[in-house]
Parts: C-alpha cells; sequence; structure tokens
C-alpha cells in the first residue's frame, strides 16, 4: 500500500549531517592540545630520559614538573572545559575530607556546550595515561630500577586522582562506584 509510505525532504537529513559536523568540531582546541601534551611528554621524557642524560635528579625533576602541570591543567581548566566537569576535595573544620563534584547544567535547548570529539580526547587521554603509568610501574618493579620507581609511582598517584575524580563527576557523586560495577556486571550476567 503506497498510501503509508511519506515524502521526507532530503534537506532534513543533510541539516543532521551538518549538527553532527558541528557537534564532533573542536571548540577549545588550546585546552585539547594541553590536555595531551603534558601527559604525553612526561610519557616521553621518562622513555628518552635515559638517553639523553645521565642526570636522575634531572629526569625526575622534569617529570614531576610535567605531571604536576598536567595535574593542574586537567583538574581546573580542560575537565571545565572539554567536559564541563569539575571536582575538588575539601577539608571541613572538623578536619574531615570531601570530595565536591561539579557538572555544567544542559542548557535551555537540553544540548550541552562541549563537543563529542572534545569529549573523547578527553576521557581517551585521562584513561590511557594512567594505565601506562601503571605499565612503568609493574616494569620498574620486576627490573628492579627502583629509583625510577618512586617517579612512576608519582605519575600513577597524580593521573589516577584525576581519573577517580572525574568518574566520579561523571558517575554522580552519590552512587558508590562498587555498586555500580556489581550492578553492571550482574546485568551482563543476566543478559546473556
Amino acid at each position: 500500500s503506497n498510501d503509508d509510505i511519506e515524502d521526507v525532504s532530503l534537506f532534513d537529513a543533510d541539516d543532521n549531517i551538518s549538527r553532527r559536523s558541528k557537534k564532533s568540531k573542536i571548540r577549545h582546541p588550546v585546552a585539547s592540545f594541553f590536555h595531551l601534551f603534558f601527559r604525553v611528554s612526561a610519557i616521553v621524557v621518562y622513555l628518552l630520559c635515559e638517553l639523553l642524560t645521565s642526570s636522575f635528579i634531572a629526569c625526575m625533576v622534569t617529570i614531576i614538573l610535567l605531571l604536576s602541570c598536567d595535574f593542574w591543567a586537567v583538574k581546573n581548566v580542560t575537565g571545565r572545559l572539554m567536559v564541563g566537569l569539575r571536582w575538588w576535595n575539601q577539608v571541613d573544620d572538623d578536619g574531615k575530607s570531601h570530595w565536591v563534584f561539579e557538572a555544567r547544567k544542559v542548557s535551555a535547548q537540553g544540548s550541552k556546550t562541549s563537543s563529542e570529539a572534545e569529549s573523547r580526547i578527553f576521557w581517551l587521554g585521562l584513561i590511557t595515561c594512567p594505565m601506562i603509568w601503571v605499565i612503568f610501574a609493574f616494569s620498574a618493579l620486576f627490573s628492579f630500577k627502583v629509583k625510577w620507581l618512586a617517579v612512576v609511582v608519582m605519575g600513577v598517584v597524580l593521573q589516577g586522582a584525576n581519573l577517580y575524580g572525574y568518574i566520579r563527576c561523571k558517575v554522580g557523586s552519590r552512587k558508590n562506584l562498587t555498586s555500580m560495577a556489581t550492578s553492571y556486571l550482574g546485568k551482563q550476567f543476566l543478559r546473556q
């Protein structure tokens, strides 16, 4: 029956494609660059340090400075601009530590101001680099390079803290990550 078929304008499809391309456009190229620059630079310096110089102290200071710049930039700048999330830790008068999480509110039209490409860059850098530092930690441990283990642990701690903070921001501060993981695994088990 031809009565059930409707003519649909192809311009709507073109409009959707143009919306997608605008959505995937990088709106904060400087923030995106520095989000990856400090992280990748610290890893590259760690890998090439023994080839470039014999001074352990110079390498250690350079790597820790890059990791510190990365921690600050991701926590205070790129998280806000690229994905609209931020976190911090507050200590009250009693000495108790409280994590505070914020997420950008959705605009009136229901769209967020961050793009999909920036979000992918942010989360890819945020997850991949701590995993690389964990691999470096096992490598330093098993090759008995104890002096490098301190540097690698700093990399794991600084980048792991940002990862933990942003996962808590994304998931929600009130939800327990362990209960979420078990719930997700339980749902996957029941599906299969």
